[in-house]
């Protein structure tokens, strides 16, 4: 039986020549380790996510000619990789077999505009009897994954199956095999790739299983690498006990790499933050101090006269713990300049208005102006319950090169910096007291922390209420039934009680799921379309979600109900 070699490579979409570059040099090294066959992710020429630049015919047929080129190279072993072709005026996706013409008569080329399993007899060195690689594929959120498990009736008598992953990491993705009365090998690519709005990070996830679906073999995530296994010893092999890794640790591997890989995918070498004493500004400023290096940040602190004493102090000590260059430029100036030249002009100004000044102040004038200054960009350091309910000043914080913490709930912002405390810098770097202290814009004498004032969003109960929204789909209707039956805690996963503790009525119980759920489906659709791209690490990322401007609206039984609740 063969030796089969796995690359798990980065794939960089749109990029042929530099992907099939990398291609040549591993089809080198499997065969010098004597590999008969070597395995490459799902469309390893041409990457996955190649928006309209995989429509242009002069692309297609220069990932054609890269294709021919590694077929050229595939002397003496049997190559197995994936790219796009040009078929009767039509882009298919395919994977070819390049091999020498002694052991194939032709390149297996799988047409995947057909459904239907196809499968081809390829012999090797040495080996008296052929084995069979068969490959399937289905559906997933729009691409296409090639699966060995999909609709298999009978897979007695292969030797081995194939499956290539595609999936985008994502934090509740499990490694896992099935069983399929023959071996599998999973091979998937890594690094970045998007769909101009969300950016995702591919952590590989190439493995080995047994045919009992047990893993053997695994690729540490998100590292290039290449794998060897004897395949009749697949089922002799010792089975692997994962270790159980926690979310923080999964979601600090996955932002991390995926900022690194964006910053030298785009080219940029220096980083402006905008500090505020928060937890979402400080967990920022670490991430991208750890990924470039603290002489590449700048931090700056924007004080008006809202700002406590407390949060500035905790700004200048995240800026000294980290190393990194530290300013304050306060905006109460210019903040009160333009409220003068519109008063003056008859405009009156609302307090409303004004805590949107700030923010637009602090973003589009001063970060903005650093940022070009240095040669770099300014960060969004806004949270997914921010997104979902458009808790941001468009044009204000809401701006950015990227959101690198917008697929994180915010209390995975806080796990993120205590794990990042004690793991990953091994020491207090993000102070305990911005981990403490109320989260608060400081936009107002409203939202003074220093009287224990704070944002709007109670997040141990409104972080579950909007992933409700985002990830269960969950509609007004529902939720309000659950309440009604005093279900609501455990049906969203939030901690019992909360909803007793912030709303002692049904009336505020209502005003509250109303406010935001006109927030989510009003100005919070519009304030997300021209957000800066998102970091992904769940399936359901903003970006990627479907989304229209449809306006609010509250369904015939939820007002019914609503309105028998609050006759009571």
């Amino acid at each position: 039986m063969p030796k089969i070699a796995y690359v798990q490579m980065k794939v960089s979409a749109g990029h042929p020549d530099v992907n099939t570059k990398k291609i040549l040099r591993f089809i080198d090294e499997a065969r010098t380790q004597g590999a008969d066959v070597v395995i490459f992710p799902e469309l390893a020429v041409s990457g996955q996510m190649l928006g309209d630049t995989g429509l242009a015919i002069p692309f297609v047929r220069d990932c054609e000619n890269c294709s021919a080129e590694i077929m050229a190279a595939s002397k003496n072993i049997t190559v197995i990789f994936g790219s796009i072709m040009e078929s009767r005026s039509e882009r298919f996706k395919v994977i070819e077999t390049a091999a020498n013409k002694r052991w194939i008569d032709d390149p297996v080329v799988i047409d995947f505009s057909k459904f239907h399993e196809q499968s081809r007899i390829v012999s090797t060195r040495g080996i008296s009897t052929p084995f069979k690689i068969t490959f399937q594929r289905k559906k997933y959120r729009g691409a296409y994954i090639f699966d060995a498990r999909e609709n298999f009736v009978d897979s007695r008598g292969l030797d081995f199956c194939i499956r290539f992953s595609s999936e985008p990491f994502n934090i509740n993705k499990k490694i896992s095999g099935d069983k399929i009365n023959c071996p599998m090998i999973k091979v998937g690519g890594i690094g970045i790739q998007n769909t101009g709005k969300t950016v995702f990070t591919f952590d590989g996830s190439s493995a080995v299983f047994n045919s009992r679906g047990e893993i053997v073999q695994l690729a540490e995530p998100f590292e290039e690498s290449l794998n060897f296994i004897e395949l009749d010893e697949i089922d002799k092999m010792t089975v692997l006990e994962l270790p159980e890794v926690s979310e923080a640790e999964k979601i600090y591997r996955a932002i991390s790499y995926g900022v690194k890989s964006f910053l030298e995918q785009i080219g940029m070498k220096k980083v402006v933050i905008g500090v505020s004493g928060g937890i979402d500004s400080a967990v920022a400023a670490a991430l991208y101090t750890k990924v470039l290096g603290a002489e590449n940040i700048v931090l700056v602190n924007m004080p008006s006269v809202f700002n406590s004493e407390t949060t500035k102090g905790l700004s200048e000590q995240l800026a000294k713990n980290l190393g990194c260059k530290y300013y304050v430029v306060p905006i109460q100036e210019s903040v009160d300049w333009t409220v003068k030249q519109l008063t003056e002009r008859g405009i009156e100004v609302s307090s409303f208005v004004k805590e949107n000044i700030q923010a637009r102040d602090r973003s589009s004038r001063i970060l903005a102006a650093i940022a070009a200054s240095l040669g770099g960009g300014f960060t969004c350091n806004a949270n997914k319950a921010e997104s979902t309910v458009g808790y941001a000043t468009l044009y204000g914080d809401e701006a950015g090169f990227l959101s690198a913490l917008a697929d994180l709930w915010k209390y995975q912002v806080y796990d993120l910096a205590r794990y990042m405390n004690e793991k990953i810098f091994k020491r207090e770097v993000i102070p305990q007291g911005i981990i403490d202290i109320v989260p608060s814009a400081e936009l107002s004498t409203a939202q003074n922390v220093e009287e224990g004032k704070g944002d709007p969003l109670k997040y141990p109960y409104h972080d579950y209420l909007f992933r409700a929204f985002v990830e269960y789909n969950l509609s007004p209707e529902s939720i309000l039934r659950y309440y009604k039956d005093g279900e609501l805690e455990k049906e969203i996963g939030c901690e019992a009680k909360l909803v007793e503790k912030y709303f002692p009525t049904a009336q505020d119980f209502i005003a509250d799921l109303e406010r935001w759920w006109k927030q989510f489906t009003g100005m919070g659709v519009a304030k997300r379309i021209q957000s800066p791209p998102i970091l992904a690490v769940t399936d359901m990322p903003f970006g990627a979600r479907v989304e229209s401007q449809n306006g609010v609206h509250f369904t015939k039984n939820y007002l019914e109900l609503r309105d028998k609740l609050l006759a009571r």
